[in-house]
C-alpha cells in the first residue's frame, strides 16, 4: 500500500506573530519516523511529509497538494493537541479532492480523547490511540477493522472502540526510525541553539512510558508501563546516526534516561571503549544522580544534563512533583557542575495553586543555582493529565486546542489576577535569567564553542529579534489586567 505519514504544523507560538519555533529548534518527528520504518519493513511504500520541515510550504493548501502528489491510499497523521485541528483541516481537503483516500489519526490528543473525536470530525476514518506501529501495519495490510486491537472506527453510524493493544514488549525489535525518509535531515533539523557544540545534531528516544504520575503529565499513549532499549541497541542506533548521517551530537529526550543504572553504565562503557565521536545531552532525576553516574556520563561524551524541577514552592512541589525537595535539587545541580557537566533546569509556571509569591520564590531559586541554561514552560493542561478533571475549580481555562502548546497561557490560577499579569511575570523571569551578569560571563567564555549556533542566529537575526521583543516585560498590568 502507498502510505503518506503527515506531521501537521500546529498553531503559531504567539497568536498574530511569526512562528519561529522551528527556526530555533526543529526536531525530527521521531514517533512518525518509527511508524514509517515499521511499515516499510512490512513491505509498504511509505512517504513522510513534515509540515514543520525545512522544505514544507507555509500554506495548508500547498501542503495538501504536496501530500496528494504522492498518490497515497492511506494518510496517517501524528498529532498533538495544538496540531490536531491543522491535521483535520488537511483531512477535510483530502476528502474534497479524493474522497477515496482513507485517513487515520494518532498521537497524544487522539489517545486522550478517543472515540469522541470521530463523532465531531467526520473527515477522519480511523483513530489509532497508543503505540501506532502494529496498528497501522495491520490496517495497511487490509485486516478487518474489527480484528485490529486499539483501532477506533465507524461501523455505519456506530463508533467502535476495539480492545486496547498490549504494549510492545521488546523495543529492540523495532527498526531504527526512518531518517532517510525525512527531507533535509539532519542538517536542517537543528537542536536548541547553544545546547550543543558539535554539528549536525539529532534527537533520540530510548524508552517508552513512565512509572511515575505527575499531575501535569499526559500518559495517554504509553500509559504507566516503562520499557527501554538495551545498551547495545542504543549504541548501534547512535552509530547508525554517526556513520550514515554524520551526526555529532544527540539530544536524548527520555524523562527517565538514567532510571535503570546498569543499562546506562553499560551504554557508557560501550561509548568509552569504542568512541563514536558523538556528544549527547540527557536528563537525570533529582536525588538519583550520584557522582559515579555523573562522571560516567561525562566520560562517555555527555555535555549537558537536564533536571526537572518545576517549582521552588514546597507546597507546589508536594502537589505536582512529590518526592523532590529543594535541598535535593541544590545538591544534584552542584554535583552535576562539579563533575564538569553543564546543568539545565526545567521549570513550569502557572500550575494550579500558583501565586505571585510562588513565582517569585521559583525565580529567586533559579537564580541561586548557577545553571548553565534554563527552560520555563507555560503550564498547559492536556486531556490525559490527572489535573484535567479539577481545572475549572482551580482557575480560568480557555480550551483552545491551537493554543495548547506550552507556549501560551490558556489556564490562569485563581490567585493570579489575569493572563496579562501571568505573562508579565513570565517575561520578567526570562529576562532576569538571561540578563544576569554571572550567567552572561559564563556564556561569553564558551561563546566560540558555539560557532554554528552563532551562524544560525545571525542568519535568522530579524526573526530572533522579533521573538526577543515578545519576552520584554511591558509595564505591570493593573488590578484589572490592563
Amino acid at each position: 500500500m502507498r502510505i503518506m505519514l503527515v506531521h501537521p504544523a500546529g498553531s503559531n507560538w504567539v497568536p498574530g506573530k511569526k512562528d519561529i519555533t522551528s527556526t530555533a529548534n526543529r526536531m525530527a518527528p521521531l514517533g512518525l519516523l518509527s511508524i514509517a520504518a515499521y511499515l516499510k519493513r512490512s513491505g509498504h511504500q511509505v512517504f513522510i511529509h513534515d509540515c514543520l520541515g525545512p522544505e514544507a510550504p507555509q500554506d495548508i493548501d500547498e501542503n495538501v497538494r504536496a501530500v496528494l502528489a504522492a498518490d497515497p491510499e492511506l494518510v496517517g497523521f501524528s498529532t498533538t493537541t495544538s496540531s490536531f485541528l491543522d491535521g483535520n483541516d488537511m483531512a477535510k481537503l483530502f476528502k474534497q479532492i479524493r474522497p477515496q483516500v482513507k485517513t487515520v489519526f494518532g498521537g497524544v490528543h487522539v489517545s486522550a480523547l478517543g472515540g469522541a473525536l470521530l463523532q465531531d470530525f467526520p473527515n477522519i476514518d480511523y483513530l489509532s490511540p497508543g503505540e501506532g506501529e502494529v496498528t497501522l501495519s495491520e490496517l495497511a495490510a487490509g485486516l478487518d477493522p474489527a480484528a485490529i486491537d486499539s483501532l477506533i472506527w465507524r461501523d455505519g453510524e456506530r463508533i467502535v472502540t476495539n480492545a486496547p493493544r498490549a504494549p510492545l514488549p521488546d523495543l529492540d525489535q523495532l527498526p531504527f526510525p526512518d531518517y532517510e525518509g525525512l527531507k533535509g535531515f539532519p542538517r536542517s533539523y537543528n537542536l536548541p541553539l547553544f545546547s550543543f557544540i558539535a554539528f549536525p545534531g539529532a534527537t533520540m528516544s530510548t524508552s517508552r512510558g513512565c512509572p511515575y504520575e505527575r499531575s501535569y503529565c499526559d500518559r495517554s499513549v504509553f500509559k504507566r508501563s516503562y520499557r527501554y532499549n538495551s545498551p547495545e541497541y542504543i549504541y548501534e542506533h547512535m552509530k547508525h546516526l554517526r556513520q550514515r548521517f554524520g551526526v555529532r551530537h544527540i539530544n536524548i529526550y527520555d524523562d527517565l534516561f538514567t532510571l535503570n543504572r546498569p543499562r546506562i553504565f553499560e551504554l557508557c562503557r560501550l561509548l568509552t571503549a569504542n568512541p563514536l565521536g558523538i556528544q549527547f545531552n540527557c536528563a537525570v532525576r533529582v536525588g538519583h544522580a550520584d557522582n559515579d553516574l555523573l562522571k560516567t556520563l561525562k566520560a562517555a561524551g555527555c555535555l549537558m544534563v537536564s533536571v526537572g524541577i518545576e517549582s521552588a514552592d514546597p507546597a507546589m512541589l508536594e502537589r505536582h512533583k512529590a518526592g523532590v525537595t529543594l535541598d535535593q535539587v541544590r545538591d544534584t545541580v552542584a554535583r552535576i557542575k562539579a563533575c564538569g557537566l553543564r546543568a539545565k533546569g526545567l521549570f513550569m509556571m502557572g500550575l494550579p495553586g500558583e501565586t505571585e509569591a510562588s513565582i517569585q520564590a521559583t525565580s529567586d531559586f533559579v537564580m541561586s543555582l548557577g545553571l548553565d541554561d534554563m527552560n520555563m514552560s507555560k503550564f498547559t493542561p492536556f486531556p490525559g493529565a490527572p489535573v484535567w478533571s479539577t481545572l475549572l475549580e482551580e482557575g480560568t481555562f480557555q480550551e483552545d486546542w491551537k493554543l495548547m502548546n506550552c507556549l501560551n497561557f490558556v489556564f490562569v490560577p485563581k490567585a493570579i489576577e489575569s493572563k496579562e499579569k501571568l505573562n508579565y511575570l513570565y517575561n520578567s523571569h526570562v529576562k532576569r535569567f538571561y540578563s544576569d551578569k554571572a550567567w552572561r560571563r559564563n556564556f561569553a567564555r564558551r561563546l566560540w564553542q558555539h560557532r554554528w549556533s552563532i551562524y544560525h542566529l545571525l542568519r535568522h537575526l530579524p526573526s530572533f529579534l522579533a521573538a526577543k521583543r515578545n519576552f520584554e516585560p511591558r509595564k505591570a498590568p493593573d488590578a484589572k489586567g490592563q
